[in-house]
């Protein structure tokens, strides 16, 4: 790593017909780097907020506190599909379409706590494969259920009888689109997912995202401009501030006793991750609660971000 090599957060506004990985590769030609990453992948038929990280920030991605999403989508009722949204082979039909009473009332058992099988049509892999892969091979496998929350569930009416805006706020690992079916299901009729915009993830917003078509016009500097601090990832997280004396030891590798770092650092519970700032404010590590060999709490770096 170099100490001047450039890094940071990019928001990106993602189009649809796009994988996220085309993103990653023009912002790898943009950027003039190899060292880029994202947070969290979008199909090509989803459009919205792209969390990408720039250089040494995408040492971050394996770092990073799984939190809410934000989604905007489109339900279709009354048919299924392979893939549980537009996109896939057509399972079955309906026509006879549900009321927004009957929607509505069977609405509550899919926020809260809830469990979820993931579609075969993904990345997860089971055995070594991925489950997409074995799907276009026409083989479909036993998934578990897996636990999910929704914390905010709400369905509006559209022109269209058979369509619905939905707009969710979940936890990390929830599949729109299995929730789109899963209501389809629910309601007799099947559903699919038409549509799909992420409008927020891990404390970002669609708002401060920059569209790929114009970060393509932009120069170096405007570029570098665009970045956000690497600290932004970890905004969630308290933050120490340390002497030099101390900084210069947990730069070392060294582990530090809790009590030496203050009344933030004394207060937390083992395993805790924090952010580790140098005396002048500036962040420069991501730091974690362990014990030491004699069983003391302390603080060590676990990922150096600026040397």
């Amino acid at each position: 790593m170099e100490a001047n090599e450039l890094s940071g957060v990019l928001l990106l506004d993602k189009p649809a017909g796009y994988t996220s990985h085309d993103l990653v590769n023009k912002v790898r030609r943009l950027y003039h780097t190899k060292r880029v990453g994202h947070t969290g992948t979008l199909d090509p038929m989803a459009t919205g907020l792209l969390v990408v990280l720039v250089g040494r920030a995408a040492k971050a991605a394996e770092y990073l506190v799984a939190g809410k999403k934000k989604y905007e989508a489109l339900l279709r009722l009354g048919c299924s599909t392979d893939t549980e949204d537009t996109t896939g082979t057509v399972l079955t039909t309906s026509d006879q379409i549900p009321s927004k009473g009957e929607i509505d009332a069977i609405l509550p058992r899919f926020r809260g706590k809830i469990e979820q099988i993931p579609p075969m049509y993904s990345a997860l892999k089971v055995g070594g494969q991925k489950l997409v892969d074995l799907a276009r091979k026409g083989q479909v496998v036993e998934r578990k259920p897996r636990p999910i929350e929704v914390f905010e569930l709400t369905l509006l009416p559209t022109e269209d009888p058979a369509e619905y805006r939905l707009f969710a706020t979940v936890s990390a690992g929830t599949y729109i689109r299995t929730l789109c079916a899963d209501i389809g299901r629910a309601l007799g009729c099947g559903g699919v997912m038409a549509a799909l915009r992420r409008i927020e993830t891990g404390g970002f917003s669609i708002e401060d995202a920059t569209a790929i078509d114009a970060l393509e016009t932009y120069d170096d500097e405007k570029l570098a401009s665009l970045l956000l601090p690497m600290e932004k990832l970890f905004s969630a997280l308290p933050a120490l501030d340390l002497s030099p004396f101390h900084e210069k030891l947990i730069r070392g590798g060294a582990m530090v006793a809790l009590y030496k770092l203050g009344e933030v650092a004394r207060a937390l519970p083992l395993e805790a991750k924090v952010r580790l700032n140098d005396a002048g404010g500036s962040f420069f590590a991501l730091g974690e609660c362990r014990l030491d060999p004699e069983g003391n709490p302390t603080i060590k770096a676990i990922k150096t971000f600026v040397l």
